[in-house]
């Protein structure tokens, strides 16, 4: 079990919005597929000690998995939860993010945390030379339409087309540069299986690709954070699931959304 102390679990119970029953905005399947990456299956029946809620089930994996199973679950919450509450424009609790932040470094015995939104987001970033981009050539003149569509999508503040655009962007050329090395992607470790078999590429998540890009090193651990947020958001393409988190993006958020794009094409091309 993990030897998170009473006062710990409350910080993060309020800074993951847990008071509700829920976990920041994910839902079941997002949920599920959180802990799928790390080997575990949340929804399970050894996760329902204190009832089916999220945040129940939250408590018990707390109890249950050691300090590194769930400092490693909680690293990724951490920049969930500032990426998403940046691009969504809402304020971020600084101190109690970095007292989140505090704690999974103890649970994983790290001396440095991790990079934060002012050190990445606040930087300028140019779009790469895409002839770089590591997929097949005849994809790039579709990839630099949609970032010129993006571009006047964000000066008409048409600020879902934006996001969406973002999204479809990166996971073209995510999945490209997989197909591309796919040795590379096919034996990492996040990489997704079934009955023991690595999935086809067509099959793999937009988070599974982030998740395996950063292993394989084409992309820096601080745009694999902040890229989950973008993913986060562009599946709000479906109507529904937008309606139940009433999420309505500004300007800001889809400035945001564009600017961790940027550093991700950067970090494919190699040029950063």
């Amino acid at each position: 079990m993990s030897n998170l102390t009473e006062i710990e679990k409350r910080y993060l119970e309020t800074l993951l919005d847990m008071g509700s029953g829920y976990v920041l905005h994910y839902n079941n399947q997002t949920y599920g597929g959180l802990f799928k990456r790390y080997g575990i299956d949340i929804h399970g029946q050894k996760y329902q000690t204190y009832g089916t809620s999220k945040a129940k089930k939250m408590r018990s994996f707390w109890e249950q998995e050691s300090d590194k199973a769930v400092g490693e679950v909680l690293l990724e919450l951490m920049g969930v939860c500032e990426a998403g509450r940046d691009l969504s424009g809402r304020d971020i609790d600084q101190p109690l993010l970095e007292k989140g932040r505090s704690i999974v470094d103890r649970l994983l015995k790290r001396e440095n945390s991790p990079v934060t939104k002012s050190d990445f987001l606040d930087r300028e970033f140019s779009i790469p030379n895409l002839e770089k981009l590591p997929i097949d050539y005849s994809v790039i003149p579709i990839i630099k339409s949609r970032l010129e569509e993006a571009r006047t999508a964000l000066k008409a503040n048409a600020n879902l087309s934006v996001i969406f655009l973002c999204g479809s962007v990166q996971e073209a050329v995510l999945l490209g540069a997989a197909q591309k090395s796919p040795e590379r992607y096919n034996t990492a470790t996040a990489s997704p299986k079934k009955d023991g078999h690595v999935l086809k590429f067509h099959a793999w998540s937009l988070a599974q690709l982030i998740d395996v890009s950063c292993e394989v090193k084409f992309l820096n651990p601080d745009v694999q954070k902040f890229s989950h947020g973008l993913r986060d958001f562009r599946n709000y393409i479906h109507p529904y699931q937008q309606l139940v988190s009433k999420f309505s993006p500004d300007q800001h958020t889809a400035k945001l959304c564009f600017q961790v794009l940027k550093v991700a094409l950067a970090d494919v091309a190699g040029e950063r």
